[in-house]
């Protein structure tokens, strides 16, 4: 139990890193949550007015979710994880579903900026890389569509989010292991439940588009 203990707290804390709040106020001595729609994801940090910003931190939000899987794993593996372990063996799939679900959960309530984060679309995609490839990369080009014919990237990052899990069980349904299901299914979950605003916005017509200089919402 112990080894999942640790998973769990080293992943929320790697998860719980600002990255985009970290890089506005470093770079622009201004706090990226006064701007925009307060979020401190990509999107918000790209229209504060820098979308180099922006793209750092879509990569790093997405390398602390893959990192935070490929750590478990490898702690998993260790010899130090058996030690520690009370059970004859340490389950390397729980340890990365839980590493995951944790890094996500992170990502949106960090420690660090009271609870009050992203909505886990980067570090989710960074995650389940880790632990689905191929399903990813089927969701990124069914995000990339959408943008590119609605420039809405909430609705983009909706759709590819429930989407995932749809593909994950089909490209790894002969590896799927309940603690997968329930991770893919919670975090998909999670992360579509803090686009709400977005869906409302969505519903009403007035959602701003990508590239648009009015409002700033996702």
């Amino acid at each position: 139990m112990l080894i999942y203990v640790i998973v769990a707290v080293v992943s929320y804390l790697l998860g719980s890193i600002p990255f985009g709040y970290i890089l506005v106020r470093l770079f622009r001595g201004e706090d990226v949550r006064a701007t925009g729609s307060g979020n401190i994801g990509a999107t918000n940090v790209m229209r504060s007015g820098s979308k180099g910003l922006g793209i750092a931190t879509l990569i790093l939000d997405a390398s602390k979710g893959y990192c935070a899987v490929a750590l478990a794993a490898a702690f998993a593996a260790s010899s130090l994880a058996h030690q520690l372990s009370t059970a004859d063996s340490v389950n390397r799939s729980i340890a990365m579903a839980l590493a995951a679900a944790f890094a996500i959960l992170g990502h949106i309530f960090p420690v660090w900026l009271k609870f009050k984060g992203g909505k886990g679309v980067a570090t989710g995609v960074g995650s389940f890389l880790a632990l689905a490839p191929k399903a990813v990369l089927v969701v990124l080009l069914i995000f990339a569509a959408i943008v590119a014919v609605s420039r809405y990237v909430s609705l983009g990052s909706i759709v590819a989010t429930a989407a995932f899990p749809v593909f994950a069980l089909l490209f790894y349904r002969g590896n799927i292991t309940p603690a997968f299901v329930i991770t893919t299914l919670g975090a998909a979950a999670l992360i579509i439940a803090k686009h709400h605003q977005n869906i409302r916005r969505l519903l009403a017509g007035t959602e701003s588009r990508f590239g648009s200089k009015k409002g700033a919402s996702a």
